[in-house]
This record gives structure tokens, sequence and C-alpha cells, in this order.
């Protein structure tokens, strides 16, 4: 009998469960700084970045990068097996568990085999314990097995239904601030209809959105790394565009009419709740703020969208107080969306939609534009 080595099983089998079981099952972020899937996507990560930093050109970038979360969610799955397979291996060693063929009796691989049939539900029988506590110990692990299987099951439609939910909120965007977002073109497109009006349901739609994706991305971190079904397109990019509207439906609109002070409300009742997600969601996946980056928008660009917005009608505020109140809210949200685009490898927006750009729906294979 080896004590070190049942000792070294039973830490294996607890580690896995307890991780699983708080990745899974709790719904909330564990605050322990060292756990098997923290481990487990530190290195992980290196390969995305690595997959990252290989140049736009190259021909499977794109879809290595698309690839990554599945297989990284599929891969930490397996580990965890393996490592509750491992430990009732090390357990059955350590205790030189009897089997019914005396010569297999001590054999750390028939030991393997044995735990690995008995943890999947295969029960094939050719290795067989013959006494009370290797059964028992059979018993335990084909119910851990047999539980695990079922909590995989339970786990894939969660990921995938936050995902499509995600990605529907999304694209709707699309037609209000284009396929490639900007806070300029979603309020041009609303004032050149003259509807802005409608700005307030849209604005408090992404309040929820972003609500239901902190929800979501603290319980499954992994979330934040699936990429979307169109490539010029991710949560991150549109958030944020759709926080940098709200800085300028608070610090730039100064219409007293009733409508701009609801649509002034809930921008900051949206801003509120964006960055909450960016902040919290940077400090899940360990992507610090990036305070030392440049600002997305220049003294340029302010006075070419405060122009804009003149010219559809808008009242604007202006002076160096305005800029300072501007500046500063973009200092509460940015560094975070700059750190975050940087650990998951997408483009923040542009403040000012490009000249002649095409939305997807507008696009399509057999017309030779592909974004897919």
């Amino acid at each position: 009998m080896s004590v070190p080595a049942v000792i070294l099983g039973a830490f294996c089998v607890i580690l896995a469960l307890v991780d699983a079981f708080e990745s899974v099952v709790l719904p909330r972020t564990v605050q322990r700084a060292i756990r098997l899937r923290t481990i487990f996507y530190y290195f992980s990560s290196v390969a995305y970045t690595a997959m990252g930093r290989l140049p736009k050109r190259f021909l499977f970038r794109q879809a290595l990068l698309v690839a990554f979360a599945p297989i990284n969610f599929l891969l930490l799955i397996s580990a965890w097996a393996v490592l509750m397979i491992l430990g009732f291996t090390l357990i059955h060693w350590g205790l030189m568990t009897p089997l019914v063929n005396s010569l297999e009796t001590g054999s750390f691989g028939s030991y393997f085999y044995f735990s690995g049939v008995t943890f999947l539900t295969l029960g094939y029988g050719d290795v067989v314990p013959l006494y009370g506590v290797g059964r028992g110990l059979a018993i335990l692990e084909a119910g851990l097995g047999f539980g695990f299987l079922a909590l995989v099951i339970g786990y894939v439609p969660v990921i995938y239904t936050a995902f499509s939910r995600r990605e529907s909120t999304m694209l709707k965007l699309d037609s209000k601030a284009g396929s490639e977002p900007s806070a300029l073109e979603l309020i041009r497109r609303h004032a050149q209809g003259g509807v802005m009006e409608a700005l307030i349901p849209l604005l408090k739609e992404w309040e929820d959105f972003s609500a239901q994706l902190l929800e979501s991305y603290l319980s499954y971190p992994i979330l934040a790394y699936y990429r979307s079904q169109h490539d010029d397109q991710s949560w991150l990019r549109s958030l944020t565009a759709v926080m940098d509207a709200c800085v300028l439906a608070i610090g730039v609109s100064q219409g007293d009419d009733q409508i701009s002070k609801n649509l002034r409300f809930q921008a900051k009742a949206t801003f509120v709740m964006g960055r909450h997600l960016l902040v919290d969601l940077s400090y899940v996946i360990n992507a610090p703020p990036k305070t030392d980056a440049p600002s997305r928008l220049t003294d340029e660009q302010i006075e070419y969208i405060r122009a804009t917005m003149r010219e559809y009608g808008l009242a604007v505020s202006t002076g160096q107080q305005a800029d300072k109140k501007l500046r500063e809210a973009l200092e509460m949200y940015e560094p975070y969306a700059i750190g975050l685009a940087e650990d998951l490898m997408v483009e923040l927006p542009n403040w000012i939609p490009e000249a002649d750009v095409t939305d997807n729906w507008q696009t399509s294979a057999w017309e030779g534009v592909k974004h897919f």
C-alpha cells in the first residue's frame, strides 16, 4: 500500500470536482487566485495571443481565433475528466486493489484502463475488482462519471443559448449604427430620420443586454472569447460604440426638450451598466486597463462630431468645460475597452464612420463581398 499515492489520487479527484463545480454549477465568480481553470486559461491565453499576432493575411488566422473558444471549452472539460480518472487510478494503485486477473493486480496501466472505462460508464467487465473497497471505489467513480456527463450535457446548451442571445442583440444594431458601428453613425441615422426618441428604447435594450452579459461572463468567462458569426463584428466593438453614443448623448447633446432629457437619463443608465461589465470582465479574465493608451477620440474628431450633430438640428455643448466632462467620461471606460480588445484580439470602433462602408445586409457572397 502506498499512502502518498492514495493521498495524491484523492487530491486530484477533489481538485477536479471542486473546479468543475465552481466553474459550471456555482453561479458566481470565485475569488481564489489559484484554481485549475485559472491555470488552464493562462496557458491557453498564451496560445490565443500567439494566434492573434499572426499576420492578417495568414489564411487560417481567423479560423484559428474562431475555433479557439469552443476547443478550449472542450479541452477544459477533458482535463477535468482525465484528472479524475488519473486520481482514481492512483487510489487503486496505492491500495493495490485486487483484480480478478491476478497478473494485472498492481499494474498502473491496468488500473488506469479500469478507471477510464468505469468513469466513462462503459463497463466492459474484463477488469473487475474483487473485494469491497475496490468495488466501492468503482461505484463511486461510475456515479461521478455519470454525473459529470450530465453536467456537461447541461453546460453546453447554457453556453450556446447565451451566445445566441448575445449575437441576436448585437446584429439588431446593424441597421441603426452600421455593420462597423460608430457612435456618430448611430446618432446620425436617428437624427436623419427625425426619430431621436427611438434611441431611448435602444439604449434601454443595451442596458439590459449589458446586465445579461455581465451575469453570463462572470459565470462563464470563456463566452467572452466566442467570436461572432461575422468577421467584422464583435460584442465588444458594438458595446463600445453604444457607450460612445451614450457619452455623446450625455456630454454633447444639450437639448432642453423632454425627449432630450429622457435620452440623457437613459444614456447615463446604459453607460453605468456598460462600464460595470467592462470593469468586472477585465478583472475576471485578467485583462488590466490600458491607462497609458492614447484616446480613440481626437480634438479634431470632437469638432467634426459637433458640426455633424448641429447639421441635423441637434443642440450641442461647447467650450473647455464641455471638453473636460467628455474626457472624464472617456477615461472611465476607454482604458478597460482597450485592454479587453487587446486580450480578445478585436478592434474597437471608430467614433466617425468610414466613408462608403457597405453594411452586411447589403452584401452577399454572390456579389463578391464576404463577411462570414
